[in-house]
């Protein structure tokens, strides 16, 4: 794996939670998720007994499937009849591999197909009690559908995007009626994954929330409520942890070896072999439209972006950070990748060294840590737990250490806010301490 045979320093030894207490610890925090602070729990709901789904492709085939999976009937929407067409047939074969595994009935499956209605056209919508648009990740293609959408939704009818970082603002700008408009993002596949963040605009009406805080669970999702932010909780969080794995790879640490130390972790997947999968040309467009206003004195690795100009967007294309052999998913390590890394060290000045794994479960789950820690400060999210219930259940965070913001307390907040303003000193700003982590450390606290 490389790097020296040292353990891990995850949670220490003492104060440590058993896997049992840390099962406990997310259930009550899921638990916890549903409710919003500042509604009154007599907040009205409004009914939805239809849902309108636009774009038929992995993701909204998937939310179809969810609306359908719980008994509530789908118009799918799509552009054109072979879009349509693929995004039928995928769902068809989805439920079929299901019914061959027994988990539900041929008749399950011919009622669940009947439950969703495909059409071209946008109109079909117009007496949807929800409304999910599901296209293309490009605020000015959310936006002429909203646009279109205002139009024809009925009085009452809520509007939601399934953006995973853009403006919701922006979108809701665009209608007559921001304050029906609001963020479902659901995680690919979103007829498997249970995570559902719930991103409120500065408008969006409180019954809009409680609605879509409530009908979380009956679908079969966990609700996590977040404001307003590039990247809402999870991708947000995710950028720093992201920047400090390319920073590793970049010092004289391999993929391989990162991944591997953050798979023994307990992670379900590293940060590359989750990048291959994901698409590396998903991150790429992000960085490409945070390029105007990245601070041109703060470091910047170009390691992603090179792999995408040599066309190499991962699985999809059979090479990423790793290669892959047609039909095969497992990730061999590449020559190609690893002369593209050390260029870019030497182009950087980086004079390349030993990493050790304890190095790197410092410098990532830290950086989760430090960034959620803002994410408190800055009231995006509501509670410390709600960030562990995102990370357990959207971004394979082992559930056994309670998520990162439980595993930060166990390991002990004076022991990470030190290690912390360590790698401030060796790393700079970017590595800035979290102000209400200082706080807490200061006040003797144990918990965020």
């Amino acid at each position: 794996m490389g790097g020296q045979s040292r353990v891990p320093r995850d949670v220490p030894e003492a104060g440590t939670v058993s896997e049992q207490t840390a099962a406990d610890y997310i259930k009550e925090a899921e638990e916890k998720a549903v409710h919003v602070d500042d509604l009154p729990e007599d907040t009205r709901t409004r009914e939805v007994h239809s849902v309108a789904v636009i774009g038929a492709g992995t993701m909204g085939g998937g939310i179809a499937m969810v609306f359908s999976n719980a008994g509530i009937p789908v118009t799918l929407i799509e552009q054109a009849q072979d879009g349509l067409d693929r995004g039928i047939a995928t769902i068809k074969g989805n439920y079929d591999r299901t019914a061959a595994k027994g988990r539900i009935s041929e008749q399950d499956v011919a009622d669940r197909m009947e439950r969703i209605t495909p059409t071209l056209k946008l109109d079909d919508a117009a007496d949807a009690d929800l409304i999910i648009e599901a296209v293309f990740e490009d605020m000015d293609v959310k936006k002429d559908v909203f646009t279109r959408l205002d139009a024809i939704a009925k009085d009452g009818a809520i509007l939601a995007t399934n953006t995973s970082r853009l403006d919701v603002d922006e979108i809701a700008a665009v209608t007559g009626r921001p304050q029906d408009v609001i963020g479902l993002h659901f995680f690919s596949p979103a007829n498997v994954m249970k995570l559902l963040e719930v991103v409120r605009g500065a408008q969006t009406a409180p019954d809009v929330i409680a609605t879509s805080m409530q009908l979380a669970p009956k679908v079969g999702k966990k609700p996590v409520l977040a404001r307003i932010c590039d990247g809402f909780i999870g991708n947000r969080m995710l950028t720093p942890y992201r920047r400090e794995a390319e920073f590793l790879i970049e010092e004289g640490a391999t993929p391989q070896q990162v991944d591997g130390v953050l798979k023994d972790f307990g992670l379900a997947m590293g940060p590359f072999a989750m990048s291959d999968l994901a698409g590396l040309d998903i991150g790429w467009a992000a960085r490409k439209r945070q390029a105007p206003t990245r601070p041109e004195h703060l470091r910047y690795s170009s390691i992603g972006d090179q792999l995408c100009e040599a066309g190499r967007f991962g699985q999809k294309t059979g090479a990423g950070y790793y290669r892959y052999e047609k039909g095969d998913r497992t990730p061999i390590p590449d020559p190609e990748v690893q002369a593209i890394i050390e260029k870019a060290s030497a182009e950087a000045g980086i004079e390349r060294r030993e990493i050790t794994d304890e190095e790197i479960i410092d410098r990532t789950m830290l950086a989760l840590v430090n960034e959620g820690a803002k994410l408190l400060e800055q009231g995006i999210a509501q509670r410390a737990s709600d960030i562990d219930v995102v990370y357990v259940n959207g971004y394979g965070f082992p559930a056994g250490k309670g998520g990162p913001m439980r595993w930060a307390e166990e390991r002990g907040l004076a022991d990470v806010l030190a290690t912390i303003e360590r790698l401030h000193e060796q790393h700079g700003e970017v590595w800035e301490p979290a102000p209400l982590l200082v706080r807490r450390v200061a006040e003797g606290a144990t918990r965020f």
